[in-house]
């Protein structure tokens, strides 16, 4: 069982910037794929980026490249997702999810869920 608990959420202006950060359970993190998905209202969950277990391998939806940044710290048990350059179009309940096993932008393919940080840009 892995428990996530996200923060750092919060208003910011377009333009902005905000680092989510998701506290992890347990003493097997760094065998955990983990990733970010966001659901902003009346929308579906989508994804936004994942990083491997080691951090050697990380992957964004194209709307977020160049902007987002992910990284982890398994010594901490702890993902990060900086964001810069926010737009109003990335407020969003931002959720924290690990797996294991292949990578994957599939919402079904992870085990695990936090309960979500609201982010909401103004413009």
């Amino acid at each position: 069982q892995v428990q996530l608990v996200e923060s750092g959420g919060g208003l910011v202006q377009a333009g902005g910037s905000l680092r989510l950060s998701c506290a992890a359970s347990g003493r097997t993190f760094s065998s955990y794929t983990m990733g970010w998905f966001r659901q902003a209202s009346g929308k579906g969950r989508e994804f936004v980026a994942f990083i491997s277990g080691s951090g050697g391998m990380t992957a964004y939806t194209d709307s977020v490249k160049g902007r987002f940044t992910i990284s982890r710290e398994n010594a901490r048990n702890t993902v990060y997702l900086q964001m810069n350059s926010l737009k109003p179009e990335d407020t969003a309940l931002y959720y924290c999810a690990a797996k294991t096993g292949a990578y994957s932008m599939r919402e079904m393919a992870y085990d695990y869920w936090g309960r979500g940080t609201q982010v909401t840009v103004s413009s």
